[in-house]
């Protein structure tokens, strides 16, 4: 039986990820482009691409991507530990890289900003959250803080928990924020 396996090498320089990357830069790329390039290599049967595209079919996109285990990635053929371990090293530093704010801190006006501030991190948690921004007195963010983590839709927090934290950074203001993992919404007080 003829291989019928495309190498990478058999791919014009134009139409490798890496080869794009470097020509047009990384916005320009495909989920499953980008992908492949954290992969690094294919296998005998197939190429890193044809690995990749497999990979992005399996979780049916990049959002379940986010949230895949070390199992679940080392389940798929031609992902083995180093692999899996990359990619899941490349989601962490996205995240992280997601969470950073600028030098200057984050300055809360009104309470849809300190939604803002969290909604990312919160809206595909599973379970309810249940945090405190401390701000000083500029309403500069302090400190964040998940007071409480609850069920699938009920946090139960006590008060001295949230001042606990407060007095600790001499906090002029606070504000609480939870989140619905059966919805999208999130609310806030302060």
């Amino acid at each position: 039986m003829p291989n019928l396996h495309l190498k990478m090498k058999d791919i014009p320089k134009k139409d490798r990820p890496r080869e794009r990357l470097i020509e047009h830069g990384a916005s320009h790329l495909s989920f499953q482009e980008l992908l492949a390039i954290i992969i690094g290599s294919g296998t005998r049967e197939e190429s890193v691409q044809e690995l990749a595209k497999r990979v992005y079919m399996h979780f049916e996109g990049i959002e379940l991507l986010r949230d895949a285990t070390l199992e679940e990635l080392m389940a798929i053929k031609g992902i083995g530990q180093v692999k899996a371990v990359g990619i899941l090293a490349t989601i962490e530093l996205g995240n992280r890289m997601n969470r950073l704010i600028a030098n200057e801190r984050y300055v809360v006006r009104c309470p849809e900003d300190g939604a803002e501030f969290v909604m990312e991190d919160m809206r595909l948690l599973k379970q309810e959250h249940f945090v405190a921004l401390f701000l000083n007195t500029k309403n500069q963010i302090i400190h964040r803080q998940t007071v409480f983590i609850g069920s699938l839709n009920s946090s139960i927090v006590h008060p001295r928990e949230v001042f606990r934290e407060a007095v600790k950074r001499s906090a002029a203001s606070i504000i609480c924020v939870h989140n619905h993992p059966s919805g999208v919404r999130l609310q806030s007080c302060s």
